[in-house]
């Protein structure tokens, strides 16, 4: 092999690079935006497929992120795998705040002036019996509710920045291979450039 390291990391330095990447998060935010402003596709379809993958990672239900920006890209007629890259906007760095802030809101917008009862929720006892009943009413139902708003703001902030960005790069691009291809005639029809 090629790249392979003369010794292969361990266990421990695996779960290292795992939780904080030997070059930096930076570099993956670049690796991802890059990623993103290379797909071959419509800028409405690449900005649409990431605001898809970033709505989806509002949503309280984990391991179902990919297919619900999947659903939504399609149904907006987005880039599926750039809805795919847009769901790495939820990741454990910003997961408990999504679920701090979407569970707050959820509880302010259905708070019940009359009967507004302090409730202690204990995750642990709800999550050991399993009962999507139980769990519902405390948590998933504010959650959901309460994504709603920041899903449609951040959508579409994503939206927007992304179409730009692409709509930017594609042009440089296009610039670029006109004149590499001017550059490329010009040489053989004799002149020099």
């Amino acid at each position: 092999m090629l790249f392979r390291r003369r010794k292969p990391a361990g266990f421990y330095e695996r779960v290292r690079i795992l939780l904080w990447p030997r070059r930096s998060f930076s570099r993956s935010f670049q690796y991802f935006g890059k990623r993103i402003l290379r797909l071959t596709a419509t800028p409405h379809a690449i900005a649409a497929g990431v605001a898809a993958g970033v709505v989806a990672s509002w949503t309280p239900f984990m391991g179902f992120h990919f297919f619900i920006a999947a659903i939504l890209a399609y149904a907006i007629a987005g880039n599926i795998i750039a809805s795919a890259l847009g769901t790495a906007f939820g990741n454990p760095l910003t997961f408990p705040f999504i679920w701090a802030a979407s569970l707050n809101l959820g509880n302010y917008i259905l708070r019940d002036d009359f009967h507004d009862v302090q409730r202690d929720i204990h995750l642990g006892k709800l999550f050991g019996h399993m009962d999507l009943s139980q769990l519902w009413d405390p948590v998933l139902k504010p959650m959901l509710i309460g994504c709603i708003p920041f899903a449609i703001v951040f959508g579409l902030a994503a939206y927007l920045l992304t179409y730009f960005s692409v709509v930017s790069f594609q042009a440089q691009r296009r610039r670029r291979l006109k004149r590499k291809r001017v550059a490329g005639s010009d040489i053989s029809n004799g002149q020099m450039v």
